[in-house]
């Protein structure tokens, strides 16, 4: 019975260190992304309300240029 509650003990373990690693990963990538985020301007800011008018003119020009034959 030892030697099963041993490697059930050490399966845990390999289980909680690889949640501790994707723990780890997910919080790095949250901060590289503020980051980022803070280095780009507001107006370039995703779900900025710039952004989004910069999005509508574009697609305004688009749908403009597509008709303007």
């Amino acid at each position: 019975m030892g030697m099963k509650d041993k490697f059930q003990d050490q399966a845990e373990q390999w289980q909680q260190q690889a949640k501790d690693k994707m723990q780890e990963t997910h919080e790095r990538s949250q901060q590289q992304r503020g980051r980022q985020q803070g280095d780009q301007p507001e107006h370039m800011r995703p779900g900025s309300d710039r952004s989004r008018q910069d999005r509508e003119r574009e697609e305004e020009e688009r749908f403009d240029q597509d008709y303007d034959v």
